[in-house]
């Protein structure tokens, strides 16, 4: 990262290719568009480069990034409130780690034996999906960031700039929301 600072562009690929793909997933899970979390992506290391010399190590760089990406992110779906609905198929096929990957590998396990079972299962994993799509972006991305990617509360509040108190209201809120919305298409 200090090689960046100081105008490495070996150093700063090497930054790109460490966190792209986890910044992409993030971002897709909030944005639900693969095209947008990709041109999102792109805004998000350009901003970085731009601004490598405003980082003051006063967080984890990987903090400083993803607050960089999860803003650019919310102030995009503020923008465009319609929220595309992907594929599981296709999320998982873009997961490089976290639980998504785990949860999209169980409800598309085809080593199962019943089919009837997998397609169940496939059917519940889109719903989990439409249904996250339904929650404000605020909401979407305390639950992206805590349950998927597994920051902790002090990481959430650094990289949206919020409180920890804030941070667990809205995870609080986000999933009870989320949880009322699965009742109402899942009883």
């Amino acid at each position: 990262m200090r090689q960046s600072q100081h105008g490495d562009s070996v150093a700063m690929s090497r930054l790109i290719t460490k966190y792209q793909d986890r910044i992409y997933n993030t971002i897709l899970k909030i944005c639900a568009n693969s095209h947008d979390a990709a041109e999102l992506t792109q805004d998000t290391f350009v901003k970085c480069i731009e601004k490598i010399n405003t980082f003051e190590g006063k967080s984890a760089f990987y903090t400083w990034l993803f607050r960089i990406a999860v803003n650019l992110t919310l102030n995009y779906c503020k923008r465009n409130t319609r929220i595309g609905i992907q594929s599981l198929q296709d999320r998982v096929a873009d997961e490089s780690d976290g639980a998504a990957v785990e949860l999209g590998t169980f409800l598309t396990d085809q080593s199962a034996d019943d089919p009837a079972v997998l397609a169940q299962d496939s059917e519940v994993g889109e719903i989990v999906l439409a249904s996250m799509a339904k929650l404000q972006d605020h909401h979407r991305a305390v639950v992206v960031l805590r349950d998927i990617e597994g920051m902790n509360y002090s990481e959430i509040a650094e990289t949206l700039g919020i409180e920890i108190g804030t941070v667990k209201s809205r995870l609080s809120r986000a999933r009870a929301n989320l949880r009322e919305i699965l009742k109402a298409v899942y009883p």
